[in-house]
């Protein structure tokens, strides 16, 4: 599975056409996003599922700065079932 993710000022936010999440933190937001996946049967039991989160460049790096910061903050998350 895939999300944007990008900060807003106060939370971390994670979308896709499925499912946005927010929290405050990065670990609040891991475990949203499982939970959320769990909940919507995005990931069964047993299962083991990677979420990639690609950072939303266009909103957190500065324009002059975005050819030099191209995975400025990408992260992968494993999601069990």
């Amino acid at each position: 599975m895939e999300l944007v993710i990008k900060y807003n000022g106060k939370d971390w936010v994670v979308e896709n056409e499925l499912m946005t999440v927010s929290a405050a933190t990065l670990e609040e937001l891991d475990i949203e996003v499982g939970r959320l996946m769990r909940q919507k049967g995005l990931v069964g039991k047993g299962e083991k599922k990677e979420v990639y989160m690609f950072c939303n460049n266009s909103i957190m790096i500065p324009e002059w700065m975005r050819p030099y910061a191209q995975h400025y903050f990408n992260r992968i998350l494993e999601v069990e079932g």
